[in-house]
């Protein structure tokens, strides 16, 4: 057996029937499916890698705050961050092999090819751009091939482009067609989410970087075929139209739950003396609360909130890494992790792209702002996209196949196991 998956970014089924042109979807089996909730990178991933949802695998966004160390964690590649089987597993014990390009929390010893980003930050500012690579040698070896090392600037920042994914399918096709890829070969093809979170996905930009996945799609596919190999194809999560951000640290802070450092006249979160603090990531907030007496009145706080859907509670979503209270914004909101009002006391993070240091998601990462040089937008009125639910038809995700697909396939999670089966038979 031998398969290639490839999970495109933001990739809805109705914006793919909207927009499809290229003749290769013809010869694949196209449905619409389900997402898992929270309908973000990481939960997505985690959930098709294992079968599971995410209060049973960990990933419940795509960082989560630490209650020991009272610290986020957000996009730590490590495998072993998400539990549960993986789908391979026994495909695997029985001598099959899997690579992973690109892939979030890919990094382990659960597969045989791994191509991760793994830049080195210097301490002085500044970063090394460098790949993490197994077998050792394997990145270099294609960029030599391709012609041209994996710009990182393109992959997430006010730079961000298809030309990540041209590198990424170009190194996938390379190892498919010279036969150096693994049995199981899962890739992320990421741009297409860029322009649908800058400029909305009813904006010529997204259509624009629609037909150039389609052409890296493509490029998977002919070598696919040409190796030999079945295709998968499936999207994570829909981004539709952001139109109000929502801050849920200035209500804790004003509140009096949220408290801050002032250091030199900028402003940090005190997480150790704070008695309720939320770690945000697009339409979806855990609020992590250090007394539980204080989840009732902490809720009562966001009652009459615009932009919220609704309130869980950790009963609800029961996993450890949740927050005690879950919000889920509505349709046309989206959470932004701020709790300063001045942008002369926004923390130094704030102004760069520092996806690690940031204790929430930050897509105003994807804009460059005028001053300070070189820095990026603290404005949140710029997004225009935005993602995270999963209740409604315009949530759905694409799956495609070069096999006949199961006809009980229904959602990410039912594509998982299907693909587990596969494997094993």
């Amino acid at each position: 057996m031998k398969l290639l998956v490839v999970q495109v970014a933001a990739l809805s089924y109705e914006f793919w029937q909207k927009h499809t042109r290229a003749n290769f979807w013809k010869k694949l089996n196209t449905k619409n499916v389900k997402t898992v909730f929270p309908a973000l990178t990481c939960p997505v991933q985690a959930s098709f890698r294992t079968g599971l949802p995410p209060a049973e695998h960990g990933m419940i966004a795509n960082g989560f705050y630490d209650r020991k160390m009272h610290k986020t964690f957000f996009w730590e590649q490590a495998s072993s961050l998400y539990d549960g089987k993986r789908i391979w597993e026994k495909f695997r014990k029985n001598g099959g092999t899997v690579g992973q390009i690109c892939w979030q929390q890919s990094i382990g010893r659960d597969s045989d090819l791994i191509l991760s980003p793994a830049p080195i930050h210097k301490h002085h500012g500044g970063m090394i751009q460098a790949f993490y690579s197994e077998p050792d040698g394997l990145y270099s070896a294609l960029c030599k091939k391709i012609g041209r090392e994996f710009d990182l600037h393109t992959y997430w920042g006010p730079f961000t482009s298809e030309a990540s994914s041209k590198w990424i399918s170009s190194a996938a096709s390379n190892l498919l067609v010279s036969n150096e890829a693994t049995d199981l070969l899962l890739v992320y093809i990421p741009h297409l989410d860029y322009d649908l979170q800058k400029f909305g996905p009813g904006s010529k930009k997204s259509v624009t970087a629609f037909e150039q996945m389609e052409k890296e799609v493509e490029r998977l596919f002919v070598s696919a075929k040409v190796a030999g190999y079945e295709v998968l194809v499936f999207g994570d999560y829909a981004i539709t139209e952001a139109h109000q951000p929502i801050f849920p640290n200035r209500i804790l802070l004003d509140a009096g739950f949220l408290v801050e450092r002032n250091v030199h006249g900028r402003l940090y979160p005190d997480l150790y003396a704070s008695r309720a603090f939320a770690v945000v990531d697009h339409q979806i907030a855990h609020i992590h609360i250090a007394d539980k007496n204080d989840i009732r009145p902490v809720a009562e706080l966001f009652d009459d909130v615009k932009g919220l859907l609704r309130i869980l509670t950790r009963n609800e979503i029961n996993n450890e890494r949740c927050g005690d209270i879950i919000m889920e914004a509505a349709a046309g909101s989206w959470f932004s992790y701020k709790w300063w009002d001045k942008p002369s006391e926004a923390p130094d993070y704030a102004t760069h792209v520092d996806i690690h240091n940031k204790p929430g998601f930050d897509p105003c990462e994807l804009f460059m702002s005028l001053w300070p040089p070189m820095s990026v937008s603290q404005d949140d009125s710029k997004i225009k996209g935005t993602h995270g639910s999963s209740y409604l038809p315009e949530h759905d995700v694409l799956c495609g196949t070069t096999f006949e697909m199961d006809s009980h396939v229904s959602s990410i999670l039912d594509a998982a196991g299907m693909t587990s089966a596969m494997l094993e038979n």
